[in-house]
């Protein structure tokens, strides 16, 4: 444990009134039982590391440094830290994926490093990983869940039973008989979840396991995984960026460089903003709102849910004979329209394997126009279609008739002509066979779901320049080399540092940046990003979503996001569409959408927490009208205190 490591708290637990609620509906159903299981055994220690130190091969720093830490059976642990910090490295060194360079770790007692120790510890310690494409192993779902007992020799009646619950458990019955590769990367996620639950192992290690996941399937999955844990004393490890998930933990620690820095409650852990910030780690947007308070003279306590902020909000408003209603958000008069590079989208259909038993409708009549200059989102539950409606954009799923084998149908006597789908973005007319499809790929860039894994080349300038090639043949060497320099600095990296190393031998968040380099080369107008911050820090979000408005700022027409942040959606966008079941359900300003809160609910999304803040303040009595950025609103408050004693002048 590194010297400078604070213990805030030991092992108390938070309290129940600051912990994030639980879902709703769907409860899950109960672990089911086998005949003869023996009792539980008594409280010991789970996992211990015993000065752990770990380095990936040639890399001058250790992932993992001198680190010892002791997880008690039973025991729910959150583990937080920037990207490249060691928590994936340490989570597959309790699972024996990793061996320690030096030090020791034990599992139940059992040493990860000594003969027939870690085939037994796999079956008591499962992990979920980040991407769940590494962990599909079979064609079918239901022969992917059960891969894991059958391993394990588990009777082929406890298989179907265990592959029965844990699909109930992650709301994937429907989907038991279908392939994997037709499933979008959260409902993916789902699958490699339930195939860990249904090994049933003492330890269950999530590491960013709901990274992909819409709010409601975050919340399901959490509720799962806390019942286990409270219920069946099942151990968890939750390796998590999503601050409001390691609330529901009892104790969390914070690595930084392979140390551990922090330890406590999670609640002790979020009140030190200043130590977070030194460890590149950010407040959750609800610390940010309540410091800014605090900073105006605003006497509200440090609070971690929404209803307990609006209750401080209130009980200092009535205090100070504050106003009930404060000054109204007045939305920044727009630049003149242009319209060169709109998107229009009409009666969008699509189905995968159209033809096959596997046939799954992805989109069923979308019509979205989307205006050039907005920086749009695209949001939806799980499997709504989002991913399918982008990749039509630039091509990569063409329109029927922009085939080359098409044919129009004739229509049956008597009936009408079908309707055709209609995309144009634009000058370009998707529709039609003799679209300049690779003009249009220059000019409407992607950046796909993880787009570190869109990495192929032996350096970080091959791999940049690879489009640029390809877009622009016979660029001259002088003018490829400025382009590709300056995407990489456009970027936030270093061209001299890292132009001629491997893209492999990066960090997370450098690949990420480079991948985005790699688009962003040929300056398209139209620039889409699929889940851009998904499993990244909170900085590293932050730093990403900085960097697409300065690329909208200068030169970038339209920026799209897809994302099942409402946080990162209400921050960013000026306009977002709600996309459930292949359909456009709602398409608004943000500062209006997520004023329908019951609405987004029944499709299996959320709002913001300045949304709930507000509407809680409603209830008590008080106006904020914002939009939902966490300064607007905290701008919002601020001016229902002026002129009251409470207020800082």
């Amino acid at each position: 444990m590194s010297e400078e490591q604070i213990n805030i708290g030991g092992e108390k637990k938070a309290p129940q009134a600051e912990r994030l609620s639980a879902a709703q509906n769907n409860t899950p159903p109960a672990l089911p039982a086998e005949e003869g299981q023996a009792p539980k055994a008594a409280a010991e220690d789970a996992v211990v590391l015993e000065g752990v130190t770990f380095s990936y091969n040639e890399q001058p720093v250790p992932a993992l440094n001198n680190l010892s830490l002791t997880v008690k059976k039973g025991e729910f642990l959150a583990v937080i830290g920037h990207n490249g910090s060691g928590k994936s490295t340490l989570a597959r060194l309790i699972n024996g994926l990793l061996l320690p360079d030096k030090g020791k770790v034990t599992v139940f007692g059992m040493d990860t490093s000594e003969g027939k120790n870690p085939t037994e510890i796999r079956k008591r310690a499962g992990i979920v990983f980040q991407n769940p494409d590494n962990q599909m192993v079979a064609s079918i779902i239901e022969d992917d869940v059960a891969f894991g007992p059958e391993n394990l020799g588990v009777p082929r009646e406890e298989i179907g039973r265990r592959i029965d619950w844990a699909l109930r458990a992650v709301g994937m019955e429907a989907y038991r008989e279908g392939a994997p590769s037709r499933l979008s990367g959260g409902q993916k996620q789902r699958i490699a979840i339930a195939g860990v639950l249904a090994i049933k192992p003492d330890i269950i290690i999530l590491d960013e396991s709901t990274a992909m996941l819409d709010p409601r399937g975050r919340r399901e999955v959490m509720e799962v995984v806390s019942r286990l844990n409270r219920e069946e004393g099942m151990t968890v490890i939750l390796i998590t960026h999503f601050m409001e998930e390691a609330l529901l933990a009892g104790r969390t620690i914070v690595l930084n460089r392979g140390e551990i820095v922090m330890e406590g409650t999670p609640a002790e852990i979020f009140l030190h903003s200043e130590r977070l910030e030194a460890y590149n780690l950010s407040l959750p947007r609800i610390g940010k709102i309540c410091k800014r308070l605090q900073g105006a003279g605003i006497p509200v306590a440090d609070c971690l849910s929404p209803e307990v902020l609006a209750d401080e909000i209130a009980a200092a408003a009535k205090q100070a004979g504050a106003a009930t209603s404060g000054e109204r958000y007045v939305p920044a008069p727009k630049a003149a329209d242009e319209h060169d590079w709109d998107i229009d989208i009409r009666d969008l259909t699509f189905t995968y394997s159209s033809k096959s038993p596997f046939a799954s409708h992805a989109l069923n009549g979308i019509d979205l126009h989307i205006s050039q200059g907005e920086f749009f989102g695209i949001i939806g539950h799980t499997g709504s279609g989002k991913s399918t409606l982008v990749q039509h954009l630039n091509a990569l799923i063409k329109l029927p008739q922009a085939q080359k084998k098409y044919r129009p149908k004739k229509p049956k006597k008597g009936q009408p002509a079908p309707v055709l789908p209609h995309i144009s973005v634009g000058q370009f007319d998707l529709a039609d066979k003799k679209c300049n499809f690779l003009n249009l790929r220059e000019s409407v860039g992607m950046v796909f779901q993880y787009p570190e894994y869109q990495l192929f080349a032996e350096t970080v300038y091959a791999d940049v320049a690879f489009g640029l090639k390809n877009f622009r043949k016979g660029i001259e060497k002088e003018e490829e080399e400025r382009c590709v320099r300056e995407a990489i600095e456009m970027v936030g990296l270093s061209y001299q540092e890292i132009k001629d190393k491997s893209p492999f031998d990066l960090s997370g968040g450098q690949k990420r940046r480079v991948a985005i380099a790699g688009v962003i080369v040929t300056r398209p107008h139209i620039l889409i990003l699929d889940e851009p911050a998904a499993g990244l820090d909170p900085l590293g979000k932050q730093e990403i979503m900085e960097l697409l408005h300065k690329l909208h700022r200068e030169w970038c027409s339209t920026v799209i996001i897809v994302s099942h942040d409402m946080d990162e959606i209400a921050d960013n966008c000026t306009m977002a569409a709600v996309i459930s079941k292949g359909r456009v359900a709602d398409c608004a300003p943000p500062r209006e959408l997520f004023r329908r809160e019951e609405e987004l609910t029944s499709l299996g999304l959320d709002v913001p927490l300045t949304a709930k803040a507000a509407a809680c303040l409603a209830k008590l009595g008080y106006t904020v009208d914002t939009d939902f950025t966490c300064d607007d609103f905290a701008d919002r408050v601020i001016s229902l205190f002026k002129g009251g004693e409470s207020h800082a002048q």
